[in-house]
């Protein structure tokens, strides 16, 4: 898993096939208690990029999803928002990988 450290995650969604996005914030504890668990989900996927984007810093990485609240994750196939939910249950962030990986 990577974290953002610029606002690009277009350039990002470009430039590879398969990706799962985070969105969290340094404020949210939920965030902070499911990236571990998601970091330890990327380290078993090789073919699916991970990153973590802090949706305060980076506004317009947003733009991709329909963020409502935290932690919000996405997946994405060929730069398309394929699925995303908005939970801190690891089943449910799951369930968006298992989108993706089977696409």
């Amino acid at each position: 898993m990577q974290e953002l450290t610029q606002d690009n995650l277009g350039e990002i969604l470009k430039n590879n096939k398969k990706v799962m996005v985070q969105y969290g914030a340094g404020w949210c504890g939920a965030c902070r208690l499911i990236k571990p668990q998601f970091k330890k989900m990327s380290e078993a996927e090789e073919d699916v990029q991970f990153y973590y984007v802090d949706a305060e810093k980076f506004p317009g990485s947003r733009d991709f999803v329909n963020l409502e609240n935290l932690p919000t994750f996405a997946g994405f196939v060929d730069g398309q928002l394929i699925k995303q939910v908005t939970s801190s249950k690891i089943d449910s962030v799951k369930e968006v990988l298992n989108e993706i990986t089977n696409n």
